[in-house]
């Protein structure tokens, strides 16, 4: 079986999804590519409400990803306490959350010079 190549845009599409299949909330892309140094192309922001939501969230953008371009994240982090993980797509860096510990780090404040955009949840 030969690996499926996706883009970029594809690829947001497929964690977007991933996000909303269970519900995570407050979902932000941040557009990192007009600025110098940076380590990807964009940033995805979420939050769950619990460490077994966060852990749902990563499990399901791992499991759509993987279905639809049979690509594991370059690397996971933080899945152990499951207050902030990050998942490396390489171009594209996934933060999920829980609200108290986003709103702590405030990386749409650090990244204040990216572009924003928020997407709209109908839960």
């Amino acid at each position: 079986m030969s690996k499926k190549e996706i883009g970029t845009d594809q690829l947001v599409t497929k964690i977007i999804a991933g996000i909303e299949e269970v519900k995570g909330q407050n979902i932000e892309i941040l557009d990192l590519r007009d600025i110098e140094n940076t380590v990807c192309d964009y940033f995805i922001i979420c939050d769950g409400t619990s460490n077994t939501q966060v852990n749902a969230i990563v499990n399901s953008v791992q499991k759509i990803v993987s279905k639809a371009a049979q690509e594991k994240p370059w690397h996971v982090e933080g899945s152990d306490n499951a207050e902030w993980v990050l998942m490396d797509y390489v171009n594209v860096v996934v933060h999920i959350f829980q609200k108290h510990i986003r709103e702590f780090y405030d990386i749409e404040g650090l990244w204040g010079d990216a572009k924003s955009v928020k997407i709209e949840t109908t839960y």
